[in-house]
C-alpha cells in the first residue's frame, strides 16, 4: 500500500518537475500548439506504465485475498483522521484528500485547498459472491478493474459505463449510465448497500431496506454525507459478444421515433444508443448479449485491439454507405468502444491518432490517462478549453428529445453527440422522475468538443441550455461546469430527503453542500 501510494506522489512530481523544465527552456509554445508531441513522447508511455502497475497490483490483491484483510485496517484510518478532526473542534469542513486531477473529469475543483482533506486511498475488489449476486468493491475500483476481473468469471454489472478509469465511487456519489440503462435505470439503481463513515466518525451501512433515507440519499451528494469506503453492486450473468445491429438515420424525425422505439421495445434490447453525426444524420445502436453461436457466419469485431478504428469513426462507415450492419463484438471490447478514444475528445489532443499508421504503431498505448493530461495541460491550455470547448451531459424526458437537439444544434452545433437513453424511477432522493408515473424514460445528451457556432461563449451558451434543461424537468450531469444559481439548482434537485439527512447526520459544519462542490465558482 506505501509502495501505491509512493507511486501517486512519484509520476505527479515527475512530471511537474518536467513541465516546469519546458517552461524554463521556453518550449510551452510546443505544449500549447503541438501538445501531441508532448503527449505521444511523455504521456502515452507513462499512462502504459501506470495502467499496466496497477493492473498486476488488483489482480495480485484479489488473487491473494490481500484487499479484505486490509480493509478494515484501512476504513479505521479514515475513521482516526474524523475523529482526530472532530477533537479539533472541525476547523474546516471536510473533503476527501484524492487530488483534483486525478478524476476523470477535464474540470478541476479548487475547494479542496480550503477544507481539510481526509485521505480515503481505497481501490480493491474485496469480494464477488455469486451465491447472492453482488460483487463488493472499494470507492476507487475502475470500471476497467471490475471488467477485467468479472468478465472473465462469467459475470457482469447491469451497467458498467464505458471509459476504464471511471470509478465506483465517483460512479455512486456522482452519476453513472450506460447503454444498458433503459433497462436497468443510472448506475445508483444497481447498488445494493453502501458503507460510509459519517462525520461523528462512525462507521455505518445502508441499504433499501437498513436505513434507507441514507441509502437513497447517498447517490448525487457527492461526498457531502459522508466517507464512502465500500459498495455492493448488483451482478448478471455474462456472454461473449455482444450482437449489435447498425442502424443509419437521415432525419431527426426519424431518430426521434426509432431512438424511443428501441428503447422501449418488447423485444428487450440489452444495449441501446445513438451517435448523432449532425443536424439529421445519426446511427442507432440496439445490442443483445449472446455467446455466437447463432453467429458463427456473422463477422466478429475485436474493438477494442489497438489497430482497430476509433469506435465512433467505425460507426461513422454505416452512415457513410447509408447501409445498415450486424457485428458481434467481444463483451469487453463492447464496453470500453469509447475509451480508447476518450469519446471524441483524443482527436483535438492527437489529430491523426485515427490514422491506420499511428494505430498500428502506437495504438496500444492509447488513450493518455486523462488525469495526467488535466495535471500538464497549464494555464494557457487551461483557458483555451474554458473558452472553446465544452464537455456536459444533459438528461431530459425522452419525450423533449426533438427540442432537446434542436437547442444543442442552435447553441453549440457539437458533433457527434451522444445519445443514450435510460429509464428513471421515481424514487427518493435528489434525482427522480417528476412524474407521477413509477418510472419515466429519459435520454442523456452528451456534447464533448468544440462548438461550432460563432457566437459560442462558456458562460453564456451554457445558461441558455440550462434555462432548457429546466423548463423540461430535466437534470444537468455535475462533474462539468455548472453556472446554475443555487435556487436554480435546488429547483432542478431535489433536497427534501437530503436536507433531512444532512441536518440528521451533523453534516452542516462537516461538509459542504453539493452546490458549493459543483457551482462554477468551486471550480478552477
Amino acid at each position: 500500500m506505501e509502495c501505491t501510494k509512493s507511486l501517486y506522489y512519484l509520476i505527479p512530481t515527475i512530471l511537474i518537475l518536467l513541465f516546469s523544465w519546458m517552461r524554463f527552456k521556453g518550449l510551452e509554445y510546443i505544449l500549447i500548439n503541438y501538445r501531441w508531441v508532448f503527449v505521444c513522447l511523455f504521456l502515452l508511455p507513462i499512462s502504459v506504465a501506470y495502467d499496466t502497475f496497477f493492473f498486476i497490483r488488483s489482480k495480485l490483491m484479489f488473487s491473494t485475498n490481500t484487499a479484505p484483510k486490509k480493509h478494515e485496517e484501512l476504513v479505521e484510518k479514515v475513521q482516526d483522521q474524523v475523529l482526530q478532526w472532530n477533537r479539533a473542534g472541525r476547523p474546516a469542513k471536510m473533503c476527501t484528500a484524492r487530488p483534483g486531477w486525478q478524476n476523470i473529469s477535464f474540470r478541476r475543483g479548487k475547494y479542496k485547498n480550503s477544507l481539510t482533506n481526509i485521505d480515503v486511498c481505497l481501490r480493491d475488489i474485496l469480494h464477488v459472491d455469486v451465491e447472492r449476486k453482488v460483487v463488493r468493491v472499494e470507492p476507487m475500483v475502475s470500471m476497467g478493474q471490475i471488467t477485467a476481473l468479472l468478465n472473465p468469471m462469467g459475470w457482469t454489472l447491469p451497467v458498467l459505463p464505458e471509459l476504464d478509469d471511471l470509478t465506483v465511487g465517483g460512479l455512486i456519489m456522482g452519476v453513472g449510465i450506460e447503454s444498458s440503462s433503459h433497462l436497468h435505470g443510472l448506475f445508483q439503481e444497481c447498488c445494493v448497500s453502501f458503507d460510509l463513515v459519517l462525520a461523528d466518525g462512525s462507521l455505518v451501512k445502508c441499504t433499501k431496506d437498513m436505513r434507507s433515507d441514507l441509502f437513497y440519499s447517498v447517490p448525487w451528494s457527492y461526498g457531502t454525507l459522508g466517507f464512502l469506503v465500500a459498495a455492493e453492486i448488483k451482478i448478471i450473468p455474462a456472454k461473449k459478444y455482444v450482437k449489435l445491429e447498425y442502424i443509419p438515420i437521415t432525419s431527426r424525425e426519424d431518430l426521434c421515433e426509432l431512438l424511443p422505439a428501441a428503447a422501449s421495445s418488447d423485444e428487450r434490447f440489452d444495449f441501446v444508443e445513438a451517435l448523432a453525426y449532425d443536424e439529421n444524420r445519426a446511427v442507432l445502436m440496439k445490442g443483445r448479449l449472446t455467446d455466437g453461436e447463432e453467429g458463427c457466419n456473422a463477422k466478429v469485431n475485436a474493438i477494442g485491439r489497438w489497430y482497430k478504428p476509433w469506435f465512433f469513426k467505425h460507426v461513422e462507415e454505416f452512415l457513410e454507405r447509408n447501409q445498415a450492419g450486424v457485428e458481434y463484438i467481444p463483451l469487453r471490447d463492447y464496453y470500453h468502444r469509447h475509451s480508447r478514444s476518450i469519446f471524441w475528445e483524443l482527436q483535438d489532443i492527437v489529430p491523426f491518432g485515427n490514422n491506420i499508421i499511428f494505430r498500428i504503431l502506437c495504438g496500444w498505448m492509447v488513450p493518455p490517462k486523462v488525469s495526467l493530461l488535466k495535471l500538464t495541460q497549464g494555464e494557457t491550455i487551461k483557458r483555451l478549453y474554458e473558452n472553446h470547448h465544452m464537455v456536459q451531459d444533459m438528461l431530459v424526458p425522452m419525450d423533449k428529445l426533438g427540442d432537446s437537439l434542436a437547442c444543442f444544434h442552435k447553441e453549440v452545433k457539437l458533433y457527434p453527440l451522444w445519445l443514450c437513453p435510460f429509464v428513471l424511477p421515481n424514487n427518493r432522493g435528489m434525482v427522480h422522475s417528476k412524474s407521477e408515473a413509477a418510472s419515466e424514460m429519459y435520454v442523456d445528451i452528451g456534447a464533448y468538443g468544440e462548438p461550432k457556432v460563432s457566437n459560442f461563449k462558456p458562460r453564456e451558451t451554457t445558461r441558455r441550455i440550462e434555462q432548457f434543461v429546466a423548463k423540461c424537468e430535466g437534470f444537468q450531469m455535475l462533474y462539468a461546469d455548472s453556472y446554475l444559481t443555487r435556487e436554480e439548482f435546488r429547483a432542478m434537485f431535489d433536497h427534501s430527503l437530503y436536507d433531512t439527512m444532512r441536518a440528521k447526520l451533523d453534516c452542516q459544519t462537516a461538509f459542504p453542500e453539493v452546490y458549493d462542490k459543483v457551482c462554477r465558482s468551486a471550480r478552477d
